[in-house]
C-alpha cells in the first residue's frame, strides 16, 4: 500500500514540474510576442483602460517611460510595464461600429453648434506608420 502511495506522489510531482514549465514557456512566449509587436504607432490598451497609440518605446530600458497618444496632439508618459497589450485591427473594428441603442435619427447629431465644439486639429489615419505620427506630432507642438 505504501509503494503505491509513493508511486502516485511522484506522479503527481512529474505532472507538476512538467506543468509549470509549460506555463512557464507559454508566457514567455507571449512576453516576447507583446515585446516585438510594441512598436511605435501601434495601438495599446493600458493597464487603466485608456486606449492610445505608441509614439516612444524603449524595449531595452523598461524603467524609461513609454509615451503614448491618447487623443491628437494629448501625449501622456506611462511606466513601460502598464501597457497591457496590443489591440488587434479586428477589436479597432468592432469598436468603431456602434450600434445606436437609443433609435435616435443620425441627423440629431448634426444638430450640435458646429461653432462651439469646432476642432483644428488633424485625426489621425487608421493605419499610421510611425514616422507619419512622428511627422503629424511635430506639425502639432510647431502650431502651439
Amino acid at each position: 500500500m505504501e509503494l503505491i502511495l509513493f508511486g502516485l506522489l511522484a506522479v503527481l510531482l512529474v505532472f507538476m514540474i512538467f506543468n509549470t514549465r509549460r506555463r512557464n514557456k507559454q508566457m514567455k512566449e507571449q512576453q516576447e510576442e507583446k515585446a516585438r509587436k510594441t512598436v511605435p504607432g501601434v495601438k495599446v490598451l493600458l493597464q487603466g483602460g485608456l486606449y492610445g497609440t505608441i509614439v516612444a518605446y524603449d524595449a531595452d530600458d523598461l524603467d524609461e517611460p513609454a509615451l503614448i497618444e491618447i487623443a491628437p496632439g494629448t501625449v501622456i508618459e506611462v511606466h513601460s510595464q502598464a501597457i497591457l497589450r496590443i489591440v488587434d485591427p479586428t477589436e479597432d473594428d468592432a469598436a468603431d461600429t456602434a450600434v445606436d441603442v437609443d433609435g435616435a435619427d443620425a441627423d440629431a447629431d448634426a444638430e450640435i453648434d458646429e461653432d462651439t465644439f469646432a476642432v483644428n486639429e488633424e485625426l489621425p489615419a487608421p493605419n499610421e506608420t510611425p514616422e507619419e505620427t512622428r511627422a503629424r506630432l511635430e506639425r502639432d507642438s510647431d502650431n502651439k
